[in-house]
């Protein structure tokens, strides 16, 4: 399974600019790559300071998107803002070739920065297939919270995907939090930042990698480096070394429940 993972800037409040960018990444993988993973609102930067900037179902985004994994001929994951009846979200998508899609809402809201006043939070956990490798799709703050994630009985998923707009003044956690998702899920993981300096004032130094479940690097970037990254995930090896040493069987039992009592 080739993925290719895209670190670059993101053009804030810029949706155009960001579509054509994007649109030409993606074509110049086009037949190297089966998935391309794209930063956290790839088409505005993480501007929650523009609601008029999110964008419909039928809108020009997810268009865009439908029509580059059709012509590219590969599965494309990120997240873009989202406007859903008269709410907004902050909604991640696994776009296919053949025009089908899975689409999750960011779970985890960062209230210390207003976001969960903006967004609304998701409900449910996706698993998306895609040429018999099974993935989670998660949204940047999401990292933080190891249970919505945790790989359940039997193993529900192959790769744990994070789109993000991680700044540079958290990056340290970043970079601890990636690794210990993939060990405690058994899992390969691909972690896709941003790069460059939003409107708020904050920088964003990027940090995407790609990890196994031994927390060796498959890929990584340079501190700010604006690049494409193509890894190749040996899907068997995973399925040995989770018969090999399967831990799952070891966790405990968990319930999980939609509000605080």
């Amino acid at each position: 399974m080739q993925i290719a993972l895209l670190q670059y800037p993101v053009a804030w409040a810029d949706k155009a600019a960001n579509l054509r960018f994007f649109g030409e990444r993606l074509s110049e993988i086009s037949g190297k790559a089966d998935v391309a993973v794209l930063p956290e609102m790839f088409t505005t930067g993480f501007s929650t300071d523009h609601p008029e900037l999110a964008d419909p179902m039928d809108g020009e985004v997810v268009g865009s998107l439908m029509t580059w994994a059709h012509e590219y001929d590969l599965a494309i994951a990120g997240s873009f803002m989202c406007r859903v009846g008269d709410k907004l979200v902050n909604r991640g998508f696994f776009c296919k070739p053949d025009g089908s899609a899975d689409w999750i809402d960011k779970r985890h809201l960062y209230a210390h920065g207003g976001e969960a006043a903006f967004f609304s939070p998701g409900k449910e956990r996706v698993i998306s297939e895609y040429k018999g490798v099974r993935f989670c799709l998660q949204v940047c703050y999401d990292l933080r919270f190891p249970v919505w994630v945790r790989n359940r009985t039997g193993y529900d998923y192959d790769i744990l995907i994070y789109t993000a707009a991680w700044p540079e003044i958290r990056i340290g956690a970043w970079d601890i939090l990636l690794r210990a998702r993939a060990i405690e899920n058994q899992c390969y993981l691909i972690g896709v930042n941003c790069v460059g300096d939003d409107g708020l004032g904050l920088h964003y130094s990027g940090h995407s990698v790609a990890l196994d479940t031994r927390m060796q690097d498959l890929a990584g970037f340079a501190d700010n480096e604006a690049a494409t990254r193509i890894v190749d995930f040996n899907i068997p090896a995973l399925q040995h070394f989770r018969e090999v040493l399967p831990l799952w069987k070891d966790a405990d039992p968990f319930e999980l429940k939609e509000e605080w009592e």
